[in-house]
């Protein structure tokens, strides 16, 4: 990743360097002067590109132009309200004022970004081919080919914005897993020619795609059934084009001049992290698949937006970077969901005509209500929703609908409080009529009803009025804003926090836009230089003094005593680690599954805490982490019989889309297990099947389904125990099984590298399990002895590992056995 260093000693300072002068890279460049960071953006092309690829908008985006006063440099551009999903005609009605598809051409987007960057201070330097990038621990530094010879730019981060041919991406090495391409589009503007149009028509031999346009020339797209995509280092020529839209239609369009030719492929791919420490991704450099219904534009566009005011602010206020890898949390998982709908499109549009009774099914629902909200919700982006933690407010996590408001300026609208690229805090008076005309009725205004609520929270949000515009407003009841109260909205338009006061404001102010006070002076000439140190937790995080106490027997425990020995301090100012992950613990309503439920949700993850039949037990659990500031839900399977898993997914996934809006699971711990303290010889065929079904056969097949749940980068920890080690008689069947789980994590380990999905296996020793003989001091000083640190394990000793092996500082552990007896196991 590191290029030779060029002789010239001059080095141009900044604070971020954005690869690509695409979109997405101009779009992201406007959002971190807005947010006050320098930045220099480097462009391949000495020129704009005059090829219109990419001219759809939709509904979020258009909203997102709008929140920054651009939509008007656009004109009146025509608009569509159908789109479609894989070919089928889907209408993309909506809530929001710019329903349906927007028909702008690249060359005039990219025009008006570009314009609105550079007015807002950042600097574009085209004609720069980047050769080299370094990455050092408080720096980055881009080796790039210029008209004038070699240039270096050194900057705090770099973000590669240029595309799946990501520049970027080769020179850092990071890995894009995923599916290339087996099918492909031929696409062409082609002048002077008459040919019919075709909205998707699928002929007997291939897909045939053509738009006349006003100015006289044809986009032509093609597909020839049963054609795979052959490996291109160039485009194709006219005369390949020419050929399959001849074989396919019959029709000849080889008399007319085209102006570009291109061909794109049903690949599939994403980077593993769209944040790599200082190296971050967004647009087709994060993210390849096909361009079906104009989603590809429109996803970039939007991490460049959720990406630019997290980044600008974690330059203006270094911390522990939590918001930065936000970025990371929120953008790949949309991404994701965005590829698994793209290819199962591009199955519908350029499968072959196997696919026919697939599409005619698929065709007949697409009408209904909910599928059609659905859909259109998934490519237009307006159904998105980030986990921004606790609260119960429909809206919470979600957009920020447009509505008009009447604030102490008058009339204006909750967009327009977007337009300076700051937070908002939105402070409503429900005071208007309950139905009339758009405005907020006579009566609305600020709230004045105890006359200085709007004062009141202003005085809160004070110590953040560098970074969060404080508005009293008054709109109409009855709006998609009802009962909100207070909203605190992000830069980006997404709702942090909802409440009839103060309650959680400052937790969320904090969590969203760093510590009260002013921010750091940060200039490009310091902008290379070393890290500033982090804001520390002191503030904030809190000792946390495990208390023990007794719980039931849990999976992967000796049988026999624990003791309640000396106090374990767990207080540490890693807290948070989690934040914004979800977790799947079974067996969590007790002893070691219960303290690494509660463990991972005081590092910030949402936990789902299942349990086979103690409901009260395992809402306790729940009730626990609650009280605490976390964030859980409980979830019922027995685990060992037919449809255990369907059981249990069907659950999990529910909790999941109510609290995060998608399924995505990125923890997955198998704890829940059972015993058999049978005597080898009086083991019986039941005994033992039961044995297997729950300890082993459960835990593989909860992987296997699990992983249509979780991204890449997800993590696997499989409590098994010190007995696959440690001889036990009366517990011969149980190792075996344990050691089958055990063999889980080395072989699954291989299978997932390419995921960046780590398995590991945790082996308890002897640790508090609820059995009465923990309370015979005599018994448990013997098996105290068997530790080389002379004590017995507590749950949470065990729980301190698993949420080591959850968290990134253990990206480089996989496939391992981690010994977690206290040293039983040396001999």
């Amino acid at each position: 990743m590191r290029g030779q260093k060029p002789e010239q000693s001059e080095v141009l300072q900044t604070q971020v360097i954005v690869v690509g002068a695409g979109p997405v890279g101009l779009m992201l460049a406007g959002e971190l002067r807005l947010g006050g960071a320098e930045v220099i953006v480097l462009e391949s092309r000495t020129a704009p590109t005059t090829e219109s690829r990419a001219s759809t908008l939709h509904a979020r985006t258009m909203e997102i132009l709008d929140s920054r006063g651009l939509l008007e440099k656009f004109g009146s551009p025509p608009t569509e309200p159908r789109g479609h999903f894989g070919g089928l005609p889907l209408d993309l009605t909506s809530s929001s004022r710019y329903p349906g598809q927007w028909k702008v051409p690249q060359t005039r987007t990219e025009e008006v970004l570009q314009e609105w960057a550079l007015s807002l201070g950042a600097e574009l330097r085209r004609g720069h081919e980047v050769v080299a990038l370094s990455v050092a621990e408080d720096h980055v530094e881009a080796e790039a080919a210029g008209p004038g010879g070699t240039v270096r730019v050194r900057g705090r981060y770099v973000v590669g914005c240029d595309g799946e041919d990501s520049a970027v991406r080769r020179l850092t090495g990071t890995p894009a897993p995923g599916q290339g391409a087996g099918r492909e589009l031929i696409r062409a503007d082609v002048a002077g020619v008459e040919i019919p149009d075709r909205r998707f028509e699928r002929l007997e031999k291939g897909l045939a795609i053509a738009a006349r346009r006003a100015d006289g020339v044809t986009r032509v797209m093609v597909h020839e059934f049963g054609r795979t995509a052959e490996p291109r280092t160039g485009e194709p020529e006219f005369e390949e084009i020419v050929g399959i839209w001849k074989r396919v239609t019959g029709e000849s369009i080889g008399h007319g001049t085209p102006l570009w030719v291109n061909a794109f492929g049903d690949a599939s791919r994403q980077v593993v992290r769209y944040r790599e420490g200082r190296v971050l991704f967004a647009g087709d450099a994060a993210h390849q698949q096909m361009p079906i219904g104009g989603q590809s534009l429109n996803l970039g566009l939007q991490d460049a937006v959720n990406l630019g005011w997290k980044l600008a602010l974690e330059l203006v206020r270094p911390s522990s970077g939590e918001l930065l890898d936000s970025y990371h949390t929120e953008r790949h998982a949309v991404g994701r969901r965005a590829l698994s709908h793209i290819k199962a499109q591009a199955m519908l549009l350029l499968g072959s005509p196997e696919v026919e009774a697939i599409r005619t099914v698929f065709g007949e629902l697409i009408d209904r209500p909910r599928v059609r909200g659905h859909l259109a919700g998934t490519i237009t982006g307006l159904d998105i929703r980030y986990d921004v933690g606790p609260g119960d407010h429909p809206l919470l996590g979600a957009r920020l609908p447009d509505v008009p408001l009447r604030t102490e300026r008058g009339e204006s609208s909750t967009t327009a409080q977007l337009r300076t690229g700051r937070g908002v805090l939105l402070v409503l008076d429900e005071s208007g009529p309950a139905d009339g005309p758009g405005d907020a009725g006579p009566s609305a205004g600020p709230d004045t009803s105890d006359g200085s609520r709007g004062d009141g929270l202003r005085a809160v949000a004070e110590p953040w009025a560098d970074r969060v515009v404080t508005v009293a407003a008054g709109l109409r009841r009855g709006g998609p804003l009802a009962g909100a109260g207070v909203v605190l909205v992000r830069p980006d338009g997404h709702i942090v926090h909802t409440g009839p006061g103060t309650d959680g404001l400052v937790t969320a102010l904090e969590r969203w836009f760093g510590a009260p006070g002013a921010p750091e002076p940060r200039t490009a000439s310091t902008a290379a230089g070393p890290a500033a140190a982090p804001v520390t937790a002191e503030a904030v995080a809190v000792a946390v003094a495990v208390e023990t106490r007794p719980a039931g027997a849990s999976a992967g425990s000796f049988t026999g005593p624990s003791f309640a020995g000396p106090s374990i301090d767990t207080g540490r100012n890693d807290m948070g680690r989690l934040t914004g992950k979800t977790a799947l613990v079974t067996g969590s309503s007790r002893g070691m599954g219960r303290a690494t439920a509660v463990r991972l949700a005081r590092e910030g993850a949402l936990v789902a805490v299942h349990y086979t039949s103690r409901a009260d037990a395992a809402e306790e659990v729940v009730a626990s982490i609650e009280k605490d500031g976390g964030r859980a839900f409980a979830v019922q399977a027995e685990l060992g019989v037919p449809g255990d898993v369907h059981e249990l997914f069907v659950g999990l996934e529910r909790g999941l889309k109510e609290r995060t809006g998608s399924t995505e699971l990125n923890i997955l711990v198998n704890n829940a297990g059972v015993m058999g303290g049978v005597a080898p010889e009086e083991t019986t065929p039941d005994q033992f099947d039961r044995l297997f079904a729950v300890n082993a056969k459960a835990p593989f097949f909860l992987i296997q389904r699990a992983l249509k749940n979780i991204p890449n980068g997800g993590r696997i920890i499989n409590i098994t125990s010190g007995l696959t080690r440690c001889a036990n008689p009366q517990e011969i069947a149980y190792a075996m099984t344990k050691g089958a789980v055990d063999q889980l994590a080395l072989h699954f380990a291989k299978h997932l590298g390419p995921r960046n999905i780590t398995i590991n296996s945790v082996a308890p020793g002897i640790t508090r399990n609820g059995n009465p003989v923990f309370d015979m001091p005599e018994v448990v000083e013997q098996m105290a002895q068997l530790s080389a640190l002379g004590r017995v394990g507590e749950p949470e000793d065990i729980a301190d590992v698993v949420a080591f092996l959850a968290s990134d500082e253990a990206r480089w552990v996989t496939g391992s056995f981690v010994d977690a007896t206290g040293g039983t196991l040396l001999g």
